[in-house]
């Protein structure tokens, strides 16, 4: 796959996809300086404003972004594209595609789906905190509009959520040239405060870093919970990489990101050092009065961009974990006819605002907010390093004293900033644990339910060839197809079974159908059909779709005519079984979650709906499935 190949298009120049990365993938770690080096100092484990402990948290700040952005990020990770894709769910693909079924694959899954479960968290405080950092800049021009800080967050962020059904393609155009102003904003107000006190640029000497941890290695520790809010938002650097490409997320890290981010925080060092009161709100401190307005403004942008990114990924996310089978099916909309990764999935959409909403009336500021941020991240970094090492022992196979000197060190520093913010649970860092463990309890649940049911069904199921010998010629043909949806490629659908036990006919043409999700985003469209004869007028057909298409049955069918000729829209007909699920003791999952499971059957999208079909080409079956 080419670099520049993805939802944009392979015909976008290199320089057009770096605009578009700096605008969608770095918005989240763009807007950190607002409020990273100010949480270092005045969170919940405050600093000593001085020398000793500004250049050690500035030097940590710059070796957490060059070790864990550049080196693990940009320079290895984001070699692990799976046809293209990345993050967390495409990566768990590439890697079960890759090793098959063993002993380890059940845990892999876990890690993968713990991971995914984390990013709705993130997704969650992501907008609260981004927002409301950048909308409490106006306490310091003018501290009495403080009482306005939350109805103005809480306002832009229902616009920001209202607005989402209409698509990101018209606003993603000015995405890249806004948050490069923002950039270079960030760039200059930091050379101005550094040229003030130029050697702060010291402070880049991993000396710093270790002198501060020599000096008070508890408060050191407990700092790093703080400090790894500079590389929020890392995960989307891969995350992204099907839209842009690694190298135009690479180039516009190494040029443009991370030189600004750099600047802008070695700028709010020398103003504290100057200034040691300024701690309070550094970043907006650095502009002169008659900027500080525009500022906030143009800070605000940047939030709303980042949090765009991310409500975005949410919708992704959640569309992958659909295609994999690790939620039911959601109703999904596509808002752009050209790009087929631009989707809107309300009830994500929905709970995202509602969630968001209650957590900024909650916490009430971003420094409470703050505590409750890095958790998620850290906790995404260490399953992200565990699944490194799997995919460099296993799919790159490199050398194992190099796979297993890159992952240790990689889990050691992840470690370590995880097990800090582990320190904050109590101050906030409960919140993301606890919207990931109901996700997480969601998802296996699904997984493991639709398992008991194909297990169930398989139970009563008869293989074709027994029941082709059975119906014979004694069953009546009427003229017509009839499309049976199956969830298995083995025996016969229940819908076939009790169709002809009720209606006693069959049609000239029975399609026995399956629709497959492979490890892969995308299934080229020669690959996408499956034929099997089976005899007497009956055909099995498997459907196979990767986790970033969109499940088109009809449109499958108009282009296969291998099974009896091609497919007549008014006059082929699809039968769907629905089971009403009934909790029982038998072995398989606990009684609540069972009965969650069946909660989650009743309110899915319909499979009518979900695969296009006609409305008035199709038949549901109901019967009921003890599980």
């Amino acid at each position: 796959m080419s670099e520049n190949s993805g939802h944009h298009g392979p015909n976008e120049s290199l320089t057009a996809l770096s605009i578009g990365a700096i605008g969608v993938v770095f918005g989240d770690i763009g807007t950190s300086p607002l409020y990273a080096l100010k949480e270092s100092f005045i969170g919940h484990h405050p600093l000593v404003v001085d020398r000793l402990h500004m250049f050690g948290v500035i030097s940590l700040m710059f070796w957490t972004m060059m070790l864990i952005v550049t080196i693990k990020y940009v320079f290895i990770i984001l070699r692990a594209d799976n046809n293209g894709e990345g993050g967390s769910l495409a990566l768990l693909a590439l890697i079960g595609r890759t090793i098959g079924k063993n002993r380890w694959t059940p845990l892999i899954a876990m890690l993968g789906v713990v991971a995914t479960a984390l990013f709705y968290g993130d997704a969650i405080i992501t907008p609260a905190v981004s927002v409301l950092s950048a909308v409490e800049g106006l306490t310091v021009v003018n501290p009495g509009f403080g009482r306005f800080v939350l109805p103005i967050a809480v306002v832009i962020l229902i616009a920001l959520f209202s607005v989402q059904s209409h698509g990101t393609a018209t606003m993603g155009r000015f995405f890249g040239p806004i948050m490069i102003v923002y950039f270079l904003t960030l760039a200059v107000l930091g050379v101005s405060s550094i040229l003030q006190a130029p050697e702060v640029i010291a402070a880049l000497s991993p000396h710093h870093a270790a002198n501060f941890f020599m000096a008070n290695p508890k408060l050191a520790f407990l700092a790093l919970g703080s400090v790894v809010l500079a590389v929020t938002g890392a995960e989307a650097l891969y995350a992204d990489m099907g839209h842009f490409g690694r190298k135009a997320i690479s180039i516009s890290w190494l040029y443009v990101a991370f030189p600004c981010l750099l600047l802008n925080y070695l700028g709010q060092a020398s103003l504290v050092l100057r200034n040691p009161e300024a701690i309070g709100n550094p970043f907006f401190f650095m502009a002169p009065d008659w900027a500080r307005l525009p500022l906030v403004a143009l800070a605000t942008m940047a939030t709303v961009i980042a949090s765009q990114a991310v409500i975005s990924g949410a919708f992704s996310v959640s569309h992958q974990a659909v295609q994999l089978g690790f939620l039911p099916r959601l109703k999904i909309l596509h808002t752009s006819a050209k790009a087929a990764g631009q989707i809107y999935v309300p009830l994500i959409n929905w709970g995202l605002l509602v969630m968001v909403i209650l957590l900024v009336f909650g916490f009430r500021s971003s420094g409470n907010l703050a505590a409750a941020y890095g958790i998620a991240v850290t906790g995404t970094m260490v399953i992200t390093a565990c699944l490194l090492g799997v995919l460099t022992f296993t799919v790159w196979k490199w050398h194992p004293a190099v796979a297993g000197a890159v992952t240790l060190g990689l889990l050691f520093i992840d470690g370590l900033y995880f097990a800090s913010n582990v320190t904050k649970i109590p101050d906030g860092g409960w919140f993301p644990l606890l919207v990931a463990a109901v996700i997480f309890t969601l998802m296996t649940t699904w997984a493991t339910g639709r398992q008991l049911v194909r297990a169930r069904l398989q139970e009563d199921s008869i293989p074709v060839d027994v029941f082709l010998k059975s119906v014979g010629e004694r069953v009546s043909r009427v003229a017509g197809t009839s499309v049976f949806l199956a969830s298995t490629t083995d025996g016969v659908p229940p819908g076939l079974l009790h169709n002809l036990k009720h209606n006693h006919i069959l049609h000239d043409r029975v399609v026995i159908l399956t629709v497959a999700n492979k490890g892969i985003p995308h299934v080229a469209p020669e690959e996408r059909c499956e034929v099997e004869d089976l005899g007497m007028g009956f055909y099995r057909l498997v459907l196979r779709y990767g986790f970033m298409d969109e499940a088109d049955i009809p449109a499958a069918l108009a282009a296969e005519d291998r099974a009896g000729g091609p497919f007549k829209p008014m006059e082929t007909s699809y039968f769907l079984s629905r089971q009403t699920l009934i909790a029982s003791s038998r072995p398989g999952m606990a009684i609540w979650r069972e009965k969650l499971f069946a909660s989650m059957v009743r309110n899915a999208q319909s499979a009518m709906e979900f695969f296009k079909l006609p409305t008035n080409r199709v038949i549901e079956l109901g019967s009921q499935l003890e599980i």
